[in-house]
């Protein structure tokens, strides 16, 4: 993979399309974090599987923001790596939606936003323009 490579507007365009989404998967999940710590007393509203779920959320999404700079710097393991993660929170996300119980119904909808953003993702760094980029390294 050559400069010129990362510069192509395509490749260009598809970078600033998964760091917006990624963007918008931290913010959503940070601002959600800062929410349940703030009504941490009200039980009702956040319980302990909030709060942990809050950070790992807001962890994962800093690491997925982390991984699409360096792979928009033409990092091969860290497109990689965005790749997995994409989908791995993908699916983590699909199970705490569908789970009955456990998550209030508020932290339910908050994920199936994030994950429709990772969808886009991984929509993003599955399409063919990026693969064959990093496949040619």
């Amino acid at each position: 993979m050559t400069t010129t490579d990362l510069h192509h507007p395509d490749t260009r365009r598809a970078f600033r399309t998964v760091r917006r989404l990624v963007l918008a998967y931290l913010g959503l999940s940070v601002v959600t974090l800062v929410a349940a710590i703030a009504l941490r007393d009200h039980h009702a509203v956040v319980n302990d599987a909030v709060l942990v779920r809050g950070t790992i959320v807001v962890a994962s999404a800093a690491l997925t923001l982390l991984l699409t700079v360096r792979a928009a710097n033409g990092s091969r393991g860290a497109f990689r790596r965005l790749r997995i993660i994409s989908a791995v929170m993908i699916v983590a996300i699909a199970a705490i939606v569908a789970l009955p119980g456990t998550f209030p119904a508020w932290m339910k909808a908050e994920q199936a936003v994030c994950g429709l953003a990772l969808l886009g993702v991984a929509a993003v760094v599955n399409g063919r323009h990026l693969r064959s980029l990093f496949a040619r390294l």
